[in-house]
């Protein structure tokens, strides 16, 4: 076993939430683990499947399996039902959660997306921008009190940050393992100068969400400031750090926004097993 792959007990957390596997029909059946282990190689190394090892099993059958999930929602769920199994043993601090934002340069090859979708339908938001650093995504996350990824949003790289504060803030309910409504709001939201505005202000209070953000210069200082609780802030800091060592994650190769928010959560879902 490599630095690549699942260890002994991350496979044991993550079987019971896969699919199950399809009897054998003649052809060889490539075990969930050995296909989690290559698209965990590319995710990690960030090389394209071509290059994937022999030992993970043909490249399409590897890269077909992580579309396949990808389109049925699978990263999605997994990272929902680790968040549940680690809110139902307490883990998840729900008093003070972080947001913030990081440019990903994006790749050459990540261009060129059909513009339309397949059914003809509306055109696609790609998440794909020019800012000051070039070609890129924006990849804006929201962590609990503990530093552990929540949700992940993404837009073009020009995008500002107050954007998708409503998306991050909405978003990433966590199921209850027993009665009850999920859980989806926490006690206080710490962000940088970049999210004090009057319009996130409110949008926090209409939440029932204690603003933990700094003023700019041009604005009145906010007396009941907590500097303590803003100096945790560095959390979600060290989180984008983590996620950023999955070399897929740092560089956006995939032309498509949901393949590359799918690898997004794979890399979040590693940090919570």
């Amino acid at each position: 076993m490599t630095r690549y792959e699942l260890t002994d007990r991350q496979w044991q957390r993550l079987e019971p939430l896969l699919p199950p596997e399809r009897p054998p029909t003649g052809r060889p059946n490539h075990h969930h683990r050995t296909i989690l282990n290559g698209i965990l190689w590319v995710l990690r190394t960030g090389a394209p499947w071509r290059d994937l090892p022999e030992r993970y099993g043909p490249v399409g059958t590897v890269s077909s399996r992580f579309y396949r999930w990808c389109q049925s929602g699978l990263w999605q769920r997994l990272l929902s039902a680790l968040q549940e199994q680690a809110d139902a043993r307490g883990e998840i601090d729900w008093d003070l959660h972080f947001v913030d934002a990081t440019i990903v340069r994006a790749h050459q090859h990540a261009a060129g997306a059909r513009r339309t979708a397949p059914s003809g339908g509306e055109a696609q938001d790609e998440a794909l921008g020019r800012s000051q650093g070039g070609f890129s995504t924006k990849l804006h996350l929201r962590a609990e009190g503990g530093g552990k990824p929540i949700i992940a949003v993404l837009t073009g790289g020009e995008r500002h940050e107050q954007i998708v504060l409503e998306g991050l803030l909405d978003g990433g309910a966590i199921r209850r393992v027993g009665r009850g409504r999920p859980r989806l709001r926490p006690r206080r939201l710490a962000g940088d100068k970049g999210y004090s505005s009057p319009t996130a202000r409110r949008r926090l209070r209409q939440r029932r969400i204690s603003p933990v953000i700094p003023t700019r210069k041009d604005q009145r200082s906010q007396p009941n400031f907590d500097r303590e609780a803003y100096r945790e802030r560095n959390k979600v800091e060290r989180l984008i750090n983590r996620l950023k060592q999955f070399r897929r994650i740092a560089t956006r190769y995939e032309k498509r926004a949901a393949n590359y928010l799918a690898m997004v959560n794979l890399g979040m879902i590693m940090l919570w097993l």
